[in-house]
């Protein structure tokens, strides 16, 4: 890689150490989006518990890792009237001069590490607050809308003779559409993330464990404001195939393969999901080079097709099809929504589809991750790559732009 284009992607990094647009601006068209899907749904009240929801409606955040382990951090969404964040302990500076935030409250925590046998007297606590809430704010629509909770705070609160419907539709359909203040986001994420495997690459040589270069690109992620990595998907040698096998101990040997997907959840809490796949070394084999080709020829064929108004149907069939000779240990999905978190839609292959996927409409605005695994039965290494692309009106624009090794090709 040449140093020009190194300094570059880590100079765009490092602009962003200040917000490149109004984060009020985003606040408010997050919220708005939400509430577009309550009025669709016809429900009065959403409750978010999925601590990517609770960022999504209000960009507070409090020890969101920690949080998502518990029911201990909330917000309430009334269609016409307050956002109420019930937030873990009484930390009200936490969401200071938030526009999205209109009224602070303590949580009763009533899950079992905070209450043990007391639960059930909590939870009755939390059922009156919301019950009340929807009473004072309903306008007699008792249809309350949930991501996720236990069982017994539902059964609580229909003890109080709410209606409870699935909320995952509401937040998945809001977040599925940015506005361009959020792709101005995207992109610091991507520079973060992109100066974060620049620096994995200056790391990589025989003898560095997958762990050890992991960490660089967390190190980078932190030290440039990002937040944290959702997953651990780096891999080397005869670990690479078949995939999903996290990081580990295993020292990268001299010729072996290095397949990784980010999975960054970078500054602004914007996700960053790239995958590439290198080689520790001067050059690699022809079966190297022969995987990478077919990865390749995927990603960009896949990318060609997409565009927006295309059913989930109509693309999974446009898609490449995959050769019988990798078709066993093809990757869970053709392409996928990002945002603050992978997201709506999941479109299968085209063999799958039958069997689970669903259909819906590729719409201006949405950004996804077009994916491609590689690896045959059997065969010692797979190669794994991955874009990020925005798609617009009348075009498929690459969020990432990090090289691929056109010289294997």
């Amino acid at each position: 890689m040449k140093s020009t284009e190194k300094q570059s992607r880590q100079h765009g990094a490092m602009e962003f150490s200040n917000p490149p647009v109004n984060l009020d601006v985003v606040r408010r068209y997050r919220c708005d989006r939400l509430r577009q899907e309550m009025l669709r749904h016809d429900v009065a009240g959403l409750l978010l518990f999925d601590q990517i929801n609770t960022r999504y409606a209000t960009d507070a955040t409090n020890m969101q890792v920690w949080c998502s382990h518990y029911e201990t951090r909330c917000v309430f969404v009334a269609l016409d009237g307050p956002v109420v964040l019930f937030d873990y302990a009484n930390h009200p500076y936490l969401a200071q001069d938030l526009p999205t935030v209109d009224e602070y409250r303590k949580l009763p925590g009533f899950y079992y590490f905070a209450r043990g046998d007391r639960g059930p007297e909590f939870v009755l606590r939390f059922a009156d607050e919301i019950d009340d809430l929807m009473r004072r704010h309903g306008g007699g629509n008792r249809r309350l809308a949930i991501d996720v909770l236990s069982f017994p705070a539902t059964d609580a609160l229909r003890t109080k003779g709410l209606e409870l419907v699935e909320g995952q539709q509401v937040t998945e359909r809001a977040r599925a559409i940015k506005s361009s203040e959020e792709i101005a986001l995207m992109r610091a994420s991507v520079a973060v993330c992109q100066a974060g495997m620049d620096s994995m690459r200056e790391a990589l040589e025989p003898g560095i464990t997958e762990n050890a270069l992991w960490a660089r690109l967390h190190e980078t992620n932190i030290r440039q404001g990002g937040e944290w990595i959702e997953t651990r998907l780096l891999a080397s040698g005869p670990r690479t195939n078949p995939w999903f096998r996290e990081c580990s101990m295993r020292q990268i040997e001299q010729n072996d393969v290095v397949s990784f997907d980010t999975d960054l959840v970078g500054p602004y809490g914007y996700c960053s999901d790239i995958s590439r796949a290198w080689v520790c070394g001067d050059r690699p084999n022809d079966e190297q080079r022969r995987l990478y080709a077919i990865a390749y020829e995927q990603i960009q064929h896949n990318i060609a097709v997409l565009r927006a108004g295309m059913s989930f149907r109509d693309l999974a069939q446009a898609c490449w099809p995959i050769p019988e000779a990798f078709l066993a240990h093809r990757y869970s999905s053709v392409i996928h929504g990002v945002g603050l978190a992978d997201e709506y839609p999941s479109i299968k292959h085209w063999c799958d589809f039958e069997g689970g996927g669903y259909d819906g409409v590729i719409e201006a605005g949405m950004t996804l991750c077009v994916e491609s695994f590689i690896g045959g039965e059997g065969g010692r290494e797979g190669i794994k790559l991955e874009e990020q692309v925005l798609v617009t009106e009348d075009r498929v624009e690459r969020l990432s732009t990090y090289p691929y090794e056109i010289d294997w090709l």
